[in-house]
């Protein structure tokens, strides 16, 4: 829990990659004149929007769980719990005022109980669960403008993605850690 050296240095490596990943994605776009846009509306129907959101996002959290070298049974646990996880965030966001940050912290600790659930029947380590469940619900798009338009000196453009960005991750592991002090006695416990 306290393990402050530890923690740092996977914030500096994350700080590091995604700093890398944006800038790279700015460079590409200057150079070859793309600007970032909105999402199109969909007008569709939104019990197909919703099959559609549950779909794409068990693709995607088991497509992460593989990546991590998950076996195929975990990584279709992970799925389904990052597919209710990531589109209740998700629907959250369409039918209710609800803030972004605060959609995304509800589905972090969603994903955090419905893994503390699991790993109590299954015995899968829970964070093989939550991190694939939430790595999908970083906001890419929010970084990537953050940098694209600080990139282009629109400073207050930037930095308003960026505090969008920032907010949104900030959620991700207090939802996590909300769920493990409500579901794991240990954890609440000081050391």
């Amino acid at each position: 829990k306290l393990d402050l050296r530890s923690g740092l240095e996977r914030l500096t490596y994350a700080f590091l990659i995604i700093i890398t990943a944006t800038l790279t994605g700015w460079l590409a776009a200057f150079t070859f004149r793309f600007t970032p846009a909105d999402f199109p509306e969909l007008s569709i129907d939104p019990l197909l929007k919703l099959v559609f959101r549950m779909a794409a996002s068990f693709v995607g959290v088991y497509g992460f769980s593989f990546l991590f070298n998950s076996t195929r049974k975990m990584a279709l646990t992970a799925g389904i719990i990052g597919m209710l996880a990531n589109t209740l965030r998700l629907e959250l966001v369409d039918f209710t005022s609800i803030p972004v940050s605060a959609a995304a912290f509800v589905g972090a600790f969603s994903a955090g109980i419905m893994a503390s659930l699991i790993k109590a029947k299954v015995g899968y380590p829970r964070i093989t669960l939550t991190v694939p469940s939430i790595v999908i619900m970083v906001p890419g798009m929010f970084l990537y403008k953050g940098i694209y338009y600080l990139g282009l000196n629109d400073v207050n453009t930037g930095i308003m993605w960026l505090s969008k960005a920032i907010m949104l991750i900030a959620a991700l592991p207090l939802g996590l850690i909300a769920a493990r002090i409500l579901t794991d006695k240990n954890f609440r416990k000081s050391s």
